[in-house]
């Protein structure tokens, strides 16, 4: 068991250090700033309410421990005291990047960031623990190592943000729930209710867990645990209703126990209401309100092949195998499925982010496959160790940018000659964009760049995050998407990869990103192009 605690301390280390080189992605000002604003006003529907608030509020403790305070200016204090809500509404950006900036941008996100990194840290004992039950010692080392040398997770575990937190409350409630349902105790009860509750209040999107948990209950009455007698469908009804109520005061504590007892579904009711109706998509240079396939492609482009492969060999032997239980194969195969396809049917197409609670799932399969392949002995177990180094590689070469990972399938039918150690990651702006290739995280590897290759030059930046790039001393021009649509006068531009991929599928006045060839790709994200006449 050591090596894959092993790895899992190599998983917390690398998200730590890679942390630290990076600057605010867009989703985490207001975050921050909302968590912060819990502790002061009490009220968690005044800022950011679209998101449950315990992944903020865990943020906002370990910033309050490092001596981070809210701050006393006039849009703080009508965040928390106002009464306009459309304006409060749209005070969390402003204000948590006031936060950030004027408590030091490194010291803050390292504190804010902290928690998340826990966070994904248990994720990754989770897996561990369920694959180790499940499959033994060698499927938990697979599984622990494609999860620790996942770029998706590894990406998004260091950002104060809801996607890999939900997934590791989701994962944790099955686990828990699926050991209550091996051998029914209060204990077991308690705990499976309590990370019910954790997961609700991580993201919305866990309230599928409640269908997800009626299903498999269901399930148990015609295919039960072989280690527990068969259930009734009072004694489900039962665990259930006590799961419901234990997750109910966890929401409520959550919530500061609000005298409105449906201050959860109110908020809930908010999910996207910052979102424009209008804006569209974009999937290989195509843009669309939404692509019923969108979330497959991310997956297929994101993830390292060798995981793909290793998750598919562990399907096919959890489908084979005859001394694994129906329900516990069920346990592991509906709430990827259903999350998958929720996800692709009802959220935006910003992310494989989204698929992080999916992806949790892969994992234990991926490990059933290295077990797999190891037991097979052979060329098998050859080929179950080209492709986890592979996996090494794909971590490896990509760090420390595993936001913009792509990999080799984006370059293979187009420009094989673009793969590198970092996989496919330079054809990714020509499949996907937004949080898949930046999400405003470079501005301080770029202030570094600037001053080895451009000391003292005026830049013209182009970017999408709200955080000012001046917090880190860079001297630019703010470039909007509509300066990019004109011809380029000369200068250095700097331009996000989430502009590079949009700006010519929106005009085609912007053919010269597409046909320029950039200077330097700082980060993987910001691309550098030197125009002169």
């Amino acid at each position: 068991m050591w090596p894959a605690a092993v790895l899992i301390v190599l998983f917390f280390v690398a998200a730590l250090s890679e942390a630290r080189l990076k600057s605010p992605t867009s989703d985490e000002p207001p975050h921050i700033a909302a968590g912060l604003s819990y502790f002061v006003s009490h009220e968690i529907f005044r800022a950011n309410p679209q998101h449950p608030p315990l992944l903020k509020e865990m943020a906002a403790l370990s910033l309050m421990a490092a001596g981070v305070r809210w701050p006393n200016t006039p849009d703080a204090n009508y965040l928390i005291k106002g009464d306009d809500p459309m304006r409060i509404f749209g005070l969390a950006w402003p204000i948590g990047d006031q936060l950030i900036w004027q408590n030091g941008p490194d010291r803050t996100l390292l504190w804010a960031r902290l928690p998340m990194i826990l966070t994904g840290a248990l994720l990754g004992v989770v897996v561990l623990l369920w694959t180790r039950q499940l499959f033994g010692a060698i499927a938990a080392a697979g599984a622990v190592l494609v999860f620790a040398l996942d770029p998706t997770v590894l990406a998004h575990t260091q950002f104060v943000t809801t996607d890999v937190g939900a997934a590791t409350f989701a994962l944790l409630t099955l686990f828990a729930v699926w050991n209550y349902m091996r051998r029914p105790t209060k204990l077991r009860l308690a705990l499976s209710g309590l990370a019910l509750g954790a997961a609700l209040t991580a993201k919305f999107s866990n309230l599928f867990l409640l269908p997800i948990l009626g299903l498999l209950m269901l399930a148990a009455l015609r295919w039960p645990m072989e280690t527990a007698k068969r259930p009734t469908v009072r004694s489900l009804a039962i665990a259930l209703a006590a799961m419901g109520a234990t997750a109910f005061v966890f929401v409520q504590a959550t919530y500061f126990f609000p005298g409105d007892l449906m201050m959860y579904e109110k908020c809930a009711r908010m999910v996207n209401a910052d979102h424009n109706p209008d804006y569209v998509m974009f999937l290989a240079g195509e843009t669309r309100h939404h692509f019923p396939t969108y979330f497959l492609y991310a997956y297929l482009l994101k993830e390292p092949i060798a995981a793909i492969v290793l998750a598919g060999v562990g399907l096919v032997a959890l489908a084979r195998t005859r001394q694994v239980a129906m329900l516990t194969k069920l346990f592991l195969l509906v709430p990827p499925a259903v999350f998958f396809l929720s996800v692709s049917a009802m959220a935006d197409n910003l992310g494989v982010r989204y698929l992080i609670p999916t992806l949790a799932f892969t994992y234990v399969l991926a490990g059933l496959g290295v077990a797999t392949l190891i037991q097979a002995g052979g060329k098998a177990r050859w080929a179950a160790a080209g492709l986890c180094a592979w996996l090494a590689i794909a971590a490896v070469g990509i760090y420390p940018d595993h936001l913009s990972y792509f990999n080799e399938a984006a370059c293979v039918l187009t420009e094989p000659s673009r793969i590198g150690f970092d996989g496919g990651t330079r054809c990714g702006t020509e499949w996907l964009e937004d949080s898949n290739v930046d999400w405003g995280q470079g501005f301080k590897q770029l202030k570094w760049w600037l001053d080895r290759n451009a000391p003292g030059q005026r830049i013209k930046l182009a970017y999408t995050t709200s955080f000012a790039p001046e917090a880190y001393g860079i001297n630019c021009e703010h470039l909007q998407m509509v300066d990019l649509a004109k011809e380029p006068e000369p200068g250095l531009y700097v331009v996000s990869a989430h502009l590079v991929a949009r700006t010519p599928a929106l005009t085609r006045a912007a053919d010269w990103l597409r046909f320029t060839k950039p200077v330097a790709i700082v980060g993987h994200a910001l691309y550098v192009y030197d125009i002169r006449r």
